[in-house]
């Protein structure tokens, strides 16, 4: 009823008080119904529905810019901003994404998908207002997971300084993908029990201030001084020492108290933080009481919270998992980290049967990086578990830290290739490229779960830095037979015959066994390698292919710019062979969301535009040679 009357931004403030929480049931109604068809950010979503209304209750979009860390709590914003009937396409190809985007609205002030950048996103557009002598507000919203990231606390200390109008929205709901760890998980939990804290310095201020000789300079006084009121309520207050003003803990689902904050926040002068205490999964109760399950959740059933389809089939994560835990039985050396992401990477078990073995090192990618390469010149075998696109925020440190030393990390890079519908931020089409170009790396990718498997074991007993890389979703469980002993720097011949060679990086194995298949019925003959290694490259394995092959192609999930391929390409390039080289890879391009089926047909990277492109270059070396 009320959800009707929201067309577009700032529709939410012709709402009365009782409309208002209506609305925010309805909000709740229609997130638990759409995205039990379609999937998506469930738990962390139905959180913040007063907070988002309480900001768009305060601030006037688009000409204020609200900048959402992560991005994936954005949906009620998108609700607001007249978005509504996208959520039957959400996260699908060609529909609305899961995240904020510039391009899908004017209100979306900044594209986010990744943890901990939206202060320094924030602390620039603000900076930017003032040297143009423009006037808005600039509200950065950030969990406290993300604050477990270092990058936000460059942002911070940098707005300390800046002193310019600033506003910072602390969701707190005291649990990110997997639980918080370190010294601001703790200290926010002291925040937390300080609830009586404002209204106590107020009375305490006022009381002061009503003494007729002497009140308001002793007021001022206790302000200023090292030991005020606040610095002997509440631990450190690590925020105002910074130079930034907070206030709070508020409850994020009182729409009275978060106006009345947000109200005051306008009035300060200089970065603010207003700290707001919410519930992941609020009031659909499968999601409270297991807000990780439904923090990215793909359908479900309303009524159970159970997911209307599962696979039987192992996960990839599922694999390496299970070769953690067998590892660890064997090498007490074994040490393994994750970055915030225990259950997603499948360390869950390890932590569970290897406490003291296990570390979460909390949103700190680089940090992560780094602390691996410690324990491994400590003599420790680290493993850190960590998605593909999140990687790339540590590749400083494995350049600087792990393979300039030659220290023996193991990198286990899930999500790799094309994840489907968390689209261009969470894409993992780049690990090949920037693996590949680090001296003293190695790169595996395995064909099936069983090659993931040995591979984990072969990194771990390498002695050198390494990463093995491997997709979301079932692992292929095909093609056992082929399991051949990994031998450092060679590739695995499977099908072996002229004319045509196939030469695969790793799950992309299981599509260029169907592009074989295809060919020989048309009637070429067609080798088929898999790779194995990415780095070092199988160059005997490639002088061989030239002897009896017209045609060399390379089939990979990853970018061509600095793939597989283009090494390969160069690597030929260097010898005296006729035989021409095709590289079936992705474009130098982002990747919307879609599953991963059609992304792949719209790259030209399914099985049909595969075989059509392999016959298209065949027949043309053809031509070429007569």
């Amino acid at each position: 009823m009320y959800l009707e009357q929201i067309h577009e931004a700032n529709d939410i403030k012709k709402l009365n008080e009782r409309e208002l929480a209506g609305l925010a049931e309805e909000i709740r109604t229609f997130l638990v119904e759409k995205i039990s068809k379609t999937g998506g950010h469930l738990a962390s979503n139905l959180g913040v529905v007063e907070l988002t209304m309480a900001m768009h209750l305060s601030f006037q979009l688009p000409e204020d810019k609200m900048i959402w860390d992560v991005g994936h709590q954005s949906y009620t914003h998108k609700i607001l901003t007249g978005r509504k009937e996208g959520f039957d396409g959400l996260r699908k190809y060609g529909g609305m994404s899961g995240f904020p985007k510039r391009k899908e609205s004017d209100c979306d002030a900044f594209d986010t998908g990744h943890s901990s950048t939206s202060i320094s996103a924030g602390l620039g557009y603000a900076r930017g207002r003032d040297i143009l002598g423009q006037d808005y507000s600039v509200i950065s919203v950030i969990g406290d997971g993300s604050l477990t990231g270092g990058m936000a606390y460059e942002a911070l200390n940098n707005a300390a300084e800046m002193k310019t109008n600033f506003i910072i929205v602390l969701n707190d709901n005291h649990m990110s993908i997997s639980k918080n760890v370190g010294g601001m998980s703790s200290y926010l939990g002291e925040l937390r029990t300080a609830q009586a804290y404002t209204d106590l310095k107020d009375t305490v201020e006022n009381v002061l201030g009503s003494i007729p000789f002497g009140g308001e300079k002793m007021v001022r006084h206790i302000k200023r001084t090292k030991s005020s009121i606040k610095q002997l309520l509440v631990p450190g207050m690590f925020f105002e020492d910074m130079g930034i003003k907070y206030l709070g803990p508020v409850d994020g689902h009182d729409l009275k108290a978060l106006r009345r904050a947000f109200t005051e926040a306008k009035r300060v002068k200089g970065p603010v933080l207003v700290h707001v205490l919410t519930k992941k999964g609020k009031e659909y109760l499968p999601a409270e009481e297991n807000p990780s399950r439904f923090h990215g959740t793909g359908p479900f059933d309303i009524q159970t919270g159970e997911p209307i389809s599962k696979s039987g089939k192992d996960s990839c994560t599922d694999v390496f998992s299970k070769v953690m835990l067998d590892l660890a039985k064997k090498d007490d050396r074994l040490v393994a980290i994750t970055a915030a992401m225990e259950d997603g990477t499948g360390l869950a078990a390890f932590h569970r049967y290897y406490p003291d073995r296990f570390f979460d090192v909390g949103i700190a990618e680089g940090h992560g990086v780094t602390f691996a390469a410690g324990l491994a010149a400590a003599g420790l075998h680290p493993v850190f578990a960590v998605y593909s696109s999140f990687l790339q925020r540590g590749f400083d440190q494995m350049i600087h830290d792990v393979c300039l030393q030659k220290l023996p990390v193991v990198f286990a890079v899930d999500r790799a290739g094309l994840v489907g519908s968390d689209g261009e931020t969470h894409q993992g089409i780049f690990d090949l490229s920037y693996l590949s170009m680090i001296p003293n790396m190695t790169v595996l990718s395995p064909k099936n779960k069983w090659e993931l498997a040995d591979m984990v074991r072969f990194a771990v007993r390498l002695g050198a830095p390494a990463a093995v890389r491997y997709p979301r979703g079932s692992a292929f469980d095909g093609f056992r037979e082929y399991r051949a002993p990994i031998e450092y720097g060679k590739s695995e011949p499977v099908y072996e015959e002229e004319d045509i060679a196939i030469i695969s990086v790793g799950h992309m194995f299981e599509q260029a066994v169907q592009v074989r298949k295809r060919l020989k019925e048309i009637g070429y003959n067609c080798t088929l390698i898999n790779a194995r290694f990415v780095k070092p490259v199988d160059e005997e394995m490639l002088r061989k292919l030239t002897v009896e092959h017209r045609l060399i192609v390379t089939l990979e999930e990853n970018i061509r710019r600095g793939g597989f391929g283009e090494f390969v390409t160069a690597y030929l390039a260097g010898l005296e062979t006729d035989a021409e080289v095709l590289n079936l890879a992705l474009p130098d391009d982002y990747i919307e969301h879609g599953s991963v089926d059609l992304l792949r047909s719209e790259v030209m990277l399914d099985i049909e535009s595969c075989v059509a492109r392999i016959i298209t270059a065949y027949i043309a070396e053809e031509s070429r040679r007569d």
